[in-house]
């Protein structure tokens, strides 16, 4: 099953059908405020993601490595994520994410803004959980590279 992801104005409108909605003032806050019906929920005065819907969102102290998603723990490896409860991740040797668990993620050519993605069975459909944990991996990745560039400024 192919999994689009769609782009306006260099922001990640949706993937695979839901869509992830900015605050009116998107030009100058590019923090997605709800992935289809769920809301998002993030730390006063902070991007730090606390909660997507009902399902809360906890960090290592004084870090940005998710410690817990909803009733699932999640595991590093010095500090990149491997995996989400029973979703496992796989990196290329640019860093970026590949898989998360059944889904492989697309890029373009030198490209760090995925272009879409695929269920490797074609028996099985992106479940509300799984199109979740990819949300937030790839929101995580985002953060995580914004972040880098600038400090490199």
């Amino acid at each position: 099953m192919d999994i689009e992801m769609v782009y306006d104005k260099g922001l990640l409108r949706e993937i695979g059908g839901v869509a992830i909605s900015y605050g009116q003032r998107e030009w100058m806050d590019t923090t997605p405020r709800a992935l289809g019906s769920w809301p998002l929920e993030y730390q006063r005065f902070s991007e730090t993601l606390r909660a997507a819907g009902d399902v809360k969102i906890t960090y290592r102290r004084w870090s940005s490595l998710p410690r817990t998603v909803g009733r699932w723990d999640c595991e590093h490896r010095k500090s990149r994520l491997e995996r989400v409860g029973p979703y496992q991740l796989r990196h290329d040797r640019a860093g970026r994410v590949c898989t998360v668990g059944p889904v492989q993620i697309f890029y373009d050519r030198g490209d760090w803004n995925p272009v879409g993605a695929q269920l490797q069975s074609t028996d099985e459909s992106l479940s509300d959980e799984l199109l979740l944990v990819l949300f937030l991996v790839l929101f995580w990745q985002k953060q995580a590279w914004d972040a880098y560039y600038q400090s490199h400024r």
